[in-house]
């Protein structure tokens, strides 16, 4: 396979001009970047079917109002076996988890899931800070809350990036050779995290999920972004998306695992390894939002059918859909803030967070405030 030529930006970083043909992370034109799904007018990208697009946009509607009915079930099942809030008319806990603790949860979901610094450590510390999940009761119901509002970001992705998944669904029924190479570098990406996450859910609860491995995740991971991570841009180049090969996308989802330690960052792991096998920044940050469109899907469905009833039952209806919304909302902002700031900027400044979060909530743990 033989790299692209490093050609640069208008700063002078190389490596980060998107050839005509593969413009779907963000298409640098002259002066104006185009976003995800708003191509600018100087792209050369074959146009999407408008009844393909309108179709994903029509799902992700679909997707957010049937969270209602499909949780009012789930929480039905529990009431009808005896579980949590069984024979109540309210919430068990309605109070803890209120409209405005759900919309601030919501926001640091969306800012941070797709942002290498790691959605799952900020949720929990936020939480504990809230006060929500603090007690026996409700712990559980939190932790699928945490998970569950994660759809909010997955339909962020699936509406910037319903170009690329036209693309790949065409490469599917054998349209698009290219989107056929991205499709099944996400499904062999995809493979590791799902034995992995079944073999060690238990395990990784249980171990990793307490403030003090968080913030040392956090470091280690701020220090690895400033030495490999700023290493790995300056070398420039690399390959597209369309280009990817099955090793490439085997070693990014067997270190995608690394991720399950919660302050790690999946998007840290995925754009780091992917530069590392050869792929150029940017097709490194599409291909991990896409992975994570699957790896999250998968994740917060497992979750939601499993727990979703006592979810419900704990905490309602209204405020977990209100959180996911918001998460919905402000992963489409950070999604194509990320993007735009990426085509002049590097990854630096998120090393840089990784080391000054660590370190506040560090001296908040040794004051006692969580």
């Amino acid at each position: 396979m033989v790299a692209r030529g490093p050609p640069s930006d208008e700063a002078g970083r190389p490596g980060f001009v998107t050839p005509p043909s593969a413009g779907v992370l963000s298409s640098v034109c002259a002066t104006v970047p185009a976003m995800p799904g708003r191509p600018c007018s100087g792209c050369q990208d074959p146009p999407v079917p408008r009844v393909a697009s309108r179709l994903l946009l029509a799902f992700a509607l679909v997707a957010l109002v049937a969270a209602v009915p499909l949780g009012r079930a789930a929480a039905l099942v529990v009431d009808q076996q005896g579980g949590v809030g069984a024979d109540t008319t309210e919430p068990a806990a309605s109070d803890e988890l209120t409209v405005a603790k759900a919309l601030v949860l919501g926001v640091v979901e969306g800012v941070t899931e797709y942002l290498p610094i790691s959605s799952t450590g900020h949720l929990l510390i936020a939480q504990e800070l809230l006060g929500v999940g603090t007690s026996p009761e409700t712990e559980a119901a939190a932790e699928t809350y945490a998970i569950a509002i994660q759809l909010g970001a997955i339909l962020a992705v699936l509406v910037l990036y319903r170009k690329r998944l036209v693309s790949m669904a065409n490469g599917a029924v054998g349209r698009d050779p290219g989107g056929r190479r991205a499709l099944i570098g996400v499904l062999i990406a995809f493979i590791p995290a799902v034995v992995i996450g079944l073999l060690f859910e238990g395990a990784i609860k249980d171990n990793l999920l307490e403030p003090w491995p968080i913030v040392a995740a956090w470091a280690i991971g701020g220090v690895v972004i400033l030495t490999l991570g700023v290493r790995l841009e300056r070398r420039g180049g690399g390959v597209a998306l369309e280009d990817l090969d099955l090793r490439q996308a085997l070693l990014i989802g067997v270190a995608q695992c690394l991720a399950m330690w919660p302050g790690t960052s999946r998007s840290m792991i995925t754009i780091l390894v992917a530069l590392a096998v050869g792929l150029s920044l940017q097709a490194a940050v599409e291909f991990s939002f896409l992975l994570g469109l699957a790896t999250l899907g998968a994740a917060t469905s497992y979750e939601i059918l499993r727990n979703g009833g006592d979810l419900f039952a704990t905490y309602g209806y209204l405020n977990p859909i209100i959180g996911l919304v918001a998460a919905f909302v402000s992963a489409v902002v950070a999604v194509r803030w990320m993007v735009e700031y990426l085509q002049r900027n590097g990854l630096a400044i998120f090393g840089w967070y990784r080391l000054v979060v660590a370190a506040v909530v560090a001296g908040l743990l040794l004051a006692g405030t969580i």
